[in-house]
């Protein structure tokens, strides 16, 4: 009885380990056509997306997704309640907001990186590899003067995904 569990218990775990050999074998192969399709140098280990939702222009919230090597980690998701647009809805405004506090809290967890006992929030504290806001060219060129603002121009690629047609501008 004991050998007969010991061998199921092998083969279960050879059946899971190749499963996660073919999962792994994905998100690599998944990555490696982003890098290529973005012209990347290297594939992307942190990818972050943004999105903005609202009820009629009123409870707008900014949504971050965030992927490490291909996986979801859910634990470095966020929500951004937006403050200052008032009265309608204005998805660039709202996505201005939403990557400026981004951005914010990250130069905050560079200040305090080194302080003994200040321990920054990991989903603020890394820059992404890829940053992709749901949106056009507008969204895009909006994504990039925030970018610009806070000095990060060039340290990741900032993309914009259309919903018509799944377009991905860069």
């Amino acid at each position: 009885l004991v050998e007969m569990a010991a061998e199921n218990a092998a083969e279960t775990l050879s059946t899971l380990q190749a499963k996660w050999d073919a999962d792994a074998h994905r998100q690599t192969q998944s990555l490696t056509e982003l890098q290529e399709g973005l012209k990347l140098k290297e594939p992307p280990n942190r990818i972050e997306c943004y999105d903005i939702s609202n009820t009629q222009g009123t409870a707008i919230t900014a949504s971050m997704v965030v992927f490490e090597k291909g996986i979801p980690n859910k634990a470095h998701y966020r929500r951004f309640n937006i403050r200052n647009v008032i009265g309608k809805a204005d998805d660039y405004a709202s996505m201005d907001e939403a990557l400026a506090r981004r951005f914010r809290r990250w130069y905050s967890a560079q200040q305090q990186k080194d302080i003994p006992g200040k321990k920054p929030d990991p989903s603020f504290s890394r820059l992404p590899d890829l940053l992709i806001v749901d949106g056009g060219k507008g969204q895009l060129s909006r994504a990039l003067e925030v970018v610009e603002q806070f000095g990060l121009t060039g340290k990741f690629v900032v993309a914009g995904l259309a919903k018509k047609n799944e377009t991905l501008f860069t």
